[in-house]
């Protein structure tokens, strides 16, 4: 079984942290929505025919769309591959877009998830990020969504921003259990480069925080969320029991995907494959059937350096047999013999054959996985 990952750039204006490709260019819209149905057809034998059990809209801005450019999304998926019964399919979303008419909308298509951005219920920090909503619109929001039906809903929250206390993040954290989400996922903010929030630091007009608060925040992410009940299945992402984002899941543990859509990645279990970043030039790679995009051929190596960061960040941890069996011995011995001093220290841990990060080691993940890839 395979996913399908559909990216819609669209925003009304851009966040000030955010280095995916999107675009304000909102005319383009119903074009951008026939070349993407185009791409689907022009990729339907990529994944060989495999049923799709998750299908993703993502941005980008996905509810920037209307209810047109969702019939015709739709209409093509269920053409041209088999979408099953029981598939996930998630739509993003920014809780300003999520009035009334918008969400009734939604649950006239297959959408059975609703991951929606918020970031954090800090108003004046809402407006230095650029955000459209206040935290009061992305409460209200959430429970529209609620009332209307959907009973798999998701949140995106963002730590370590400016001016940001322990205390503030506490607060942060009980809002989101008060609205008692079946997902959540909680990012360090990222200062990247050639960003507007780059510049403002660059300027010393905003500061990163220091590590130490860092590692406080997310020790108190963890410990806030599994004592409300939620698993810790991969390192930035938290569910109910039963509610684990099954795309998202699919990325980790090596199940093929199609990305359609300008920037969009592919991954077929031999290739990695991503379309040109740039509106215009994917519109007209695919309008012309000459569509732009690169390849990377992935030998034994490459996987299995994909197979170490993937699997070790989830709780379903790294199974020893399959690394062996698929990678060989060399590989295999290469990967214990790299384990092995943090197995000593507590922060890996093997128990039936898996390897897994302990609590302890979840907090120097990059480290361990660093030192367990294979370098020429």
């Amino acid at each position: 079984m395979a996913g399908i990952y559909l990216h819609i750039p669209f925003c009304k204006r851009r966040c000030i942290y955010c280095d995916f490709f999107s675009t304000t260019q909102s005319e383009q819209t119903d074009r951008y929505v026939e070349a993407l149905c185009s791409e689907l057809k022009q990729r339907k034998d990529y994944l060989e025919e495999e049923d799709i059990e998750t299908v993703y809209l993502g941005g980008g801005t996905p509810s920037q769309l209307q209810e047109k450019h969702f019939e015709r999304i739709f209409s093509t998926l269920y053409i041209y591959y088999n979408i099953r019964p029981d598939a996930e399919i998630t739509i993003e979303a920014n809780p300003d877009d999520l009035n009334e008419e918008y969400v009734k909308m939604l649950r006239t298509f297959p959408f059975n998830r609703l991951s929606m951005g918020i970031q954090t219920f800090n108003d004046k920090t809402l407006q230095l990020l650029h955000r459209r909503h206040t935290a009061q619109q992305a409460i209200e929001a959430f429970d529209r969504c609620r009332e209307a039906g959907f009973a798999n809903l998701s949140i995106d929250l963002m730590y370590g921003l400016p001016g940001e206390t322990l205390m503030s993040w506490k607060s942060d954290l009980q809002q989101a259990l008060r609205m008692h989400p079946e997902h959540i996922s909680a990012y360090h903010l990222i200062y990247e480069e050639g960003t507007p929030l780059w510049k403002l630091k660059e300027e010393h007009r905003v500061n990163e925080i220091d590590e130490d608060l860092s590692v406080d925040l997310f020790a108190e992410l963890i410990h806030t969320l599994k004592s409300a009940g939620y698993e810790h299945y991969e390192i930035s992402n938290f569910c109910l029991p039963g509610y684990h984002s099954r795309h998202n899941s699919s990325y980790w543990i090596g199940k093929k995907y199609l990305g359609c859509g300008a920037a969009a990645h592919s991954y077929n279990g031999i290739s990695r494959q991503w379309n040109i970043a740039s509106l215009e030039k994917y519109l007209i790679g695919i309008e012309n059937r000459k569509p732009n995009y690169e390849i990377e051929e992935l030998d034994l190596y490459t996987r299995y350096n994909d197979f170490i960061i993937t699997r070790l960040r989830t709780q379903w941890g790294l199974p020893l047999d399959h690394l062996k069996e698929t990678f060989g011995d060399k590989l295999y011995d290469y990967c214990l013999k790299a384990a092995l001093p943090y197995l000593h220290q507590g922060t890996l841990q093997q128990n039936e054959n898996i390897l897994r990060l302990s609590a302890e080691g979840i907090f120097i993940s990059d480290g361990i996985l660093s030192d367990l890839l294979w370098v020429e």
